[in-house]
């Protein structure tokens, strides 16, 4: 049987002429960090400080001892970042000029000093420009001549951290015979069977070639095997009434274990493979329509409007993210109602604990292939590495059943179009070729069960401008870039896969990455960890827009800056939800960050939830009351997503800014699953935008919906008054806050009360006379007027 030794201790970084101990798996930051050569460079503006060791040259070595109990022993690096030469004894192994693929090296019968020699990402990339000639992107950084995670040379919410280093595990493997070299289940369901179709693929010695051998595989109790003697077999099995698997809140996520193995003609086991599986059908409907063209997940024949987030490296050292962190990050994420998650391609193929969480969870996964923001050379070397790597990459994904959808590029097809690429690329190669030859062409060779787009945003075909809102996928950027959040509402997608609106990251979190700074929104610590071209001016004039903005009160900028993201995002989904089925999709831009920064993140930098969390819970739900703004005033929409009819009753009340009510009705509604009711409110409950003191309200099995005829700035907010009651509970506390006033957006941020402390619940609106239970886990304390001091609402004291 085949025997794996994990390479992780033993090794050494040298630097400066000493040995720092070196992890691994980890890079040259982490290594550098942890022996205290460098600051951390997410705190203050370290990040230029450390800017060096991305230009650098660095070497890991270990001893490695020989096996002799095998015919064939091999070096397996499952991440080498980036660019490396790998030696024994001081002679080459052989390199690597890719962070996203396995490199395997024949080791059989050696042993001695084991060297990985790392050259810088940046030194590589101008080769290779040299090679190619120049290109266009968004950055002023060279990422797309290497192919290495693209945001480790800034993004607008990340830092300039180019890292270098054994990234992934490191091991050795010694066998006889033969092994599995490749393994790709291909999962499908006819009827009441499922099919499980293994494509193996094995690599053999010179005294294994030719000789018999055996495949079983075993997968919910149906047992299957075949004899060959090639290189490759096809083995089938089928298994009757399996349980299917369901994106969360459509059913339930039954995985199978699925195990697989090779043995010799005497019936000697030679080498094993196990994942877990699931069965599900998954299309994406591209028909054409009155509308335009629609782009729809079909999950087990159901259509679905797909709740998501797109996500980003959840670290810029991705060494350090844990299975048990993408497990708490997912948990976020479903827990805010998400039922997709889009992994963006100027990233990385994630490890496999990210998809496992996801199966478990039934999280959907829309994988972007790692192209981003840029034209990419099509010559070598980089073709036959982009080719290597998709094909790496969708074998070792393709039994999760969570993927549901690879992705081409982000935003590379409507850069060309629209960014003023064509005419300096004077006919040169850009990407076009992998998105609509390369990439497809391997997608239907090896994962033909699954659909592929060309790119995200990507109208179909070229017939129509490649982010037109009525064809397929669209990115919505001029809403934050230059207009009000209520944009949104002047259009109607076919399915929104990016949009989102800015906050500064929870309080706590910037007092640890700023220590010491006096917080403002333009001293020196906030604008570094303020990535994005204008950052703090289009938060400003968001803000600006609906509230003034405050001057000299950062506490009260950086509320109303969350505030002005959970609702400007909630405008966008309330509105595309309600056009359901004609928008079919919204991924919010964007779930995660990685390090502390004021971004479009839901969780911040520190795993802290924004408001904008919370708001995505309530949007995302399955059932949605709300009160769409619409020419000739608001539209009344229940958008239920549940499997069931929603029958309920919707009390609206047009009210005074003092809490009177002037008008009231009440409206036995039902909406039958999957669908959406929209009713037009009735003139009589329509408030009054004259002298802003008049607002709706609408109710429902506790849910509400609000509706302002005027900006917050021009409506007479009362001046907030409450009552503060604090009880002690298991882990914490339970503040219950009593209305004496309407409290509009009423939040109690948590962290204010000691930086471990969370809230369950985000923002909320009371009327005169109401309360509003909040558990707080973390903090024990009872003291009022600690929570007064942490309350916050739109209404100023």
């Amino acid at each position: 049987m085949k025997d794996v030794t994990q390479l992780h201790e033993g090794w050494s970084l040298r630097h400066e002429g000493a040995s720092l101990p070196a992890q691994v798996p980890g890079c040259v930051h982490t290594d550098l960090l942890a022996a205290g050569v460098i600051p951390d460079p997410f705190l203050g503006r370290n990040e230029t400080e450390i800017a060096w060791v991305g230009r650098r040259a660095w070497s890991y070595g270990t001893e490695l001892a020989h096996d002799s109990g095998h015919e064939r022993s091999e070096l397996v690096f499952e991440g080498l970042d980036t660019v490396a030469e790998v030696l024994l004894d001081g002679a080459p192994l052989g390199s690597a000029r890719n962070m996203h693929r396995v490199h395997r090296f024949d080791v059989t019968g050696r042993s001695g000093p084991l060297e990985v020699r790392f050259g810088s990402a940046y030194d590589e990339a101008e080769r290779v420009r040299a090679l190619t000639g120049d290109r266009p992107n968004v950055y002023p950084e060279p990422f797309q001549y290497v192919r290495k995670m693209a945001c480790s040379f800034g993004w607008d919410w990340g830092p300039t951290v180019v890292t270098a280093g054994m990234w992934r595990p490191v091991r050795i493997e010694h066998w006889s015979t033969a092994r599995l070299a490749e393994v790709r289940p291909l999962v499908t369901v006819d009827g009441a069977t499922g099919h499980v179709e293994l494509r193996v693929r094995t690599a053999r010695t010179d005294s294994g070639a030719g000789r018999p051998l055996t495949l079983r595989a075993t997968v919910a109790g149906v047992v299957a095997e075949t004899s060959f003697e090639g290189a490759e077999t096809v083995l089938r099995l089928e298994v009757p009434e399996p349980e299917l698997w369901w994106p969360r809140g459509y059913g339930s996520q039954p995985l199978y274990g699925l195990d697989v193995e090779l043995l010799d003609g005497a019936g000697t086991p030679l080498d094993a493979w196990s994942r877990r599986i699931g069965f599900r059908t998954v299309t994406v409907d591209r028909s054409p329509d009155a509308h335009g063209t629609g782009f729809t997940f079909v999950v087990n024949g159901v259509r679905i409007f797909a709740r998501g987030v797109n996500w980003i490296p959840d670290d810029v050292l991705p060494s350090r993210i844990t299975p048990e962190r993408y497990r708490t990050r997912l948990a976020q994420a479903a827990d805010a109602n998400v039922d997709l998650v889009r992994i963006w391609g100027g990233g990385i193929y994630e490890d496999d604990a990210f998809y496992d969480a996801c199966d478990e969870l039934g999280l959907m996964v829309w994988q972007d292939f790692l192209f981003a923001c840029a034209a990419y050379p099509e010559e070598q070397p980089l073709r036959g590495e982009v080719e290597a790597e998709a094909r790496d990459n969708v074998v070792r994904l393709m039994p999760h059943p969570s993927l549901v959808l690879w992705n081409g590029n982000n935003e590379n097809l409507w850069g060309f179009r629209d960014w003023d690429w064509e005419e300096p690329l004077a006919g040169d190669s850009w990407g076009e070729g992998y998105y609509l030859g390369v990439l497809p062409r391997i997608v239907a060779e090896l994962d033909p069960t699954r659909p592929y787009a060309a790119g995200s945003p990507w109208s179909g075909s070229w017939d129509h401008h490649p982010n037109d809102p009525r064809h397929g996928t669209h990115h919505s950027w001029e809403v934050w870039n230059r207009r009000d959040y209520a944009d949104y509402r002047t259009e109607v997608p076919r399915f929104c896969s990016e949009f989102g609106w800015q906050a500064p990251p929870a309080i706590s979190t910037l007092r640890r990455a700023l220590p010491g700074e006096d917080l403002a929104p333009d001293s020196p610590g906030m604008l570094h960890h303020q990535k994005a071209e204008d950052g703090n001016g289009k938060l400003d004039r968001g803000i600006e827009r609906h509230f003034g903005l405050p001057e000299g009160d950062f506490d009260r900028w950086h509320y109303l800056a969350q505030v002005v993201q959970a609702r400007a995002v909630a405008a966008g989904i309330e509105h595309w939800r309600s056009h359901w089925p004609v928008c079919a999709g919204t991924v919010v831009w964007q779930l995660n960050d990685c390090w502390p920064v004021s971004s479009w993140a839901a969780i911040d930098g520190d795993g802290r939830l924004k408001p904008l969390h919370h708001e995505l819970r309530r949007v995302y739900a399955d059932r949605l009351l709300s009160l769409v703004p619409a020419e000739g005033g608001p539209v009344l929409a229940l958008d239920n997503q549940s499997g069931t009819t929603w029958h309920t009753t919707v009390t609206l009340r047009r009210l005074t800014a003092d809490g009177t009510v002037l008008k009231e009705a009440a409206l036995d509604l039902e909406a039958a699953a999957r669908t959406v009711v929209r009713l037009v409110v009735p003139a009589s409950l329509l408030p009054d935008a004259a002298g802003g003191k008049e607002f709706l309200v609408a109710d429902a099995d506790g849910l509400r919906a609000v509706h302002l005829p005027v900006y917050d700035k021009e409506f007479a907010h009362p001046a907030p008054a409450y009552d503060v009651r604090v009880e002690a509970a298991d882990g914490g506390a339970v503040v219950t806050v009593t209305a004496r006033t309407l409290l509009r957006d009423l939040l109690l941020q948590a962290d204010r009360l000691a930086p471990t402390a969370t809230a369950d619940r985000g923002l909320v609106t009371l009327l005169p006379g109401e309360e509003v239970r909040i558990a707080v886990r973390g903090w024990t304390g009872g003291d009022p007027e600690a929570v007064r001091a942490a309350l916050f609402t739109v209404g100023t004291v």
